[in-house]
């Protein structure tokens, strides 16, 4: 194992749905799996309150997408030795799936007929 530098290791600040944020620090090779279980068994003092049963449902989002598991931070391309913000939710608080179906059949009520004269 290569010991790595400050430089090398990837900074992240991870934020809450309740606002609240925590930095920590990983190796481009950790992937979101790896950081949900580091998290986890280094739960924050101050996030008691957001406290989740198992590593499995926390999930990272960044840039507005969902990490899968195996996506590591190094195929991110997040520059390292600066901090880059990641919003960590458990699966449970997403929106369902039915919520998404329901917006696309609200919006084929639109009319889009036009008259011809």
């Amino acid at each position: 194992m290569t010991a790595q530098t400050d430089l090398d290791m990837v900074h992240l600040r991870l934020i809450l749905v309740s606002g609240k944020t925590q930095d920590f620090t990983f190796s481009p090779n950790d992937s979101a799996t790896d950081i949900a279980k580091h998290v986890f068994d280094n739960w924050p003092a101050g996030w008691e309150e957001e406290q989740v049963s198992s590593p499995s449902i926390l999930r990272l989002i960044f840039q507005g997408r969902f990490l899968h598991g195996n996506v590591t931070l190094g195929a991110l391309k997040l520059p390292p030795g600066r901090t880059t913000v990641m919003h960590l939710v458990a699966r449970e608080t997403l929106p369902e799936p039915n919520s998404h179906g329901q917006r696309n059949r609200e919006k084929t009520t639109e009319s889009n007929c036009c008259l011809l004269l």
